[in-house]
């Protein structure tokens, strides 16, 4: 038995104990332990701690660590994600009611509005400049949807549209736009090797196109994952950033810095749903780096906020699991140190 095992199992949430014996020990639905968990896991604090944020339209709102400003669709879309990651789907009523709120609020072209509360604006500008579209207005509804079971709702699938639209010609997808003209993204959210990719737009693409069974092996997600990959920062205090704000442990800030931390853990997720593998050697690398921040016991620790860290470790594993398979994945990026401001060439 590996050390991480034991660990893991005796945590005290029935919804990562359920995981883990699904994904990472392969039991079957009829496993008596797997069937006593599905029962336990309505009354994990992990999931209830979403479920009284409920309103009565569907609709979630915020708690008392929430942050500012959020719309909600944004909050509502969070909570899906949360939930869904946890394992619920739409036989759920709660899922099934924050599902049916943010199709409610889907506009006929199948994204979702931008709202005054992002306030359309870039604050990373020199110059305000307002927004008419940007990816993220559809992508994080998209996602929350996608990870609560909704990826192949015809719904869902007119929002993949819309979204698949708005990619730029050579990958990514751009910060937004003003109207005809694109946005410049910020240094620090640069996409590499793109002059209007933005690294939070494509992020949260990328991310909503993996969970859809189909579009996952697509072109469009596979030149968007490529993109990300060319970033290569790997920066220990962000690794599990990702899993900790999806299951609420982390506070949900920013919009246009929705992913402003390059998570390597996310990544190495992306990388396995799309395809790309440890033949990539910057998927190698980043294995490699992971593997040497696993703790003696067989975890990985998440120091801002400990007790998240059996979550990440359980999301680690996984990726960590399914990385050595086999596939017809090709980079067609070329290695080249990211930087987020170049210097500028002096004229004189």
């Amino acid at each position: 038995m590996t050390t991480w095992t034991p660990l893991l199992l005796a945590d005290s949430s029935p919804s990562l104990r359920l995981l883990v014996l699904r994904e990472l020990l392969g039991r079957a639905e009829t496993d008596d332990e797997v069937m006593d968990l599905t029962q336990l896991r309505e009354k994990d604090p992990w999931i209830e701690r979403f479920l009284i944020l409920q309103n009565r339209d569907g609709s979630f709102r915020e708690g008392e660590d929430g942050a500012t400003r959020r719309g909600s669709i944004r909050i509502t879309a969070q909570a899906l994600a949360g939930l869904g990651y946890m394992g619920l789907g739409p036989d759920h009523p709660a899922v099934k009611k924050g599902a049916e709120f943010l199709f409610s609020r889907q506009q006929d072209n199948g994204s979702w509005p931008l709202g005054v509360e992002d306030e359309l604006k870039d604050e990373d500008q020199k110059e305000n400049i307002k927004y008419h579209m940007t990816p993220l207005q559809t992508a994080l509804p998209l996602l929350g949807l996608a990870r609560a079971g909704y990826a192949a709702d015809p719904r869902s699938e007119r929002a993949y549209e819309w979204l698949v639209k708005k990619s730029l010609p050579e990958g990514g997808w751009p910060a937004g736009m003003h109207n005809d003209n694109y946005i410049a993204a910020a240094g620090y959210r640069r996409l590499a090797h793109s002059q209007f990719g933005c690294r939070t737009n494509t992020t949260a693409a990328v991310s909503a196109l993996a969970l859809h069974p189909g579009r996952s092996q697509s072109d469009t997600a596979r030149r968007g994952l490529d993109l990300l990959l060319a970033h290569e920062y790997h920066h220990a205090y962000t690794l599990g950033f990702e899993v900790a704000r999806i299951t609420g442990a982390e506070p949900v800030k920013g919009f246009g810095t929705y992913y402003k931390r390059y998570d390597v853990g996310q990544m190495l997720d992306l990388s396995w749903r799309i395809g790309a593998n440890t033949s990539d050697e910057r998927v190698a690398e980043q294995v490699k780096f992971v593997m040497n921040l696993q703790g003696p016991y067989g975890l990985w620790e998440y120091p801002s906020n400990p007790e998240a860290s059996r979550w990440i470790t359980f999301d680690l594993l996984r990726s960590l699991s399914r990385l050595d398979r086999k596939t017809d994945w090709i980079s067609l990026q070329p290695r080249t140190p990211f930087q987020a401001y170049p210097k500028r060439t002096k004229r004189y």
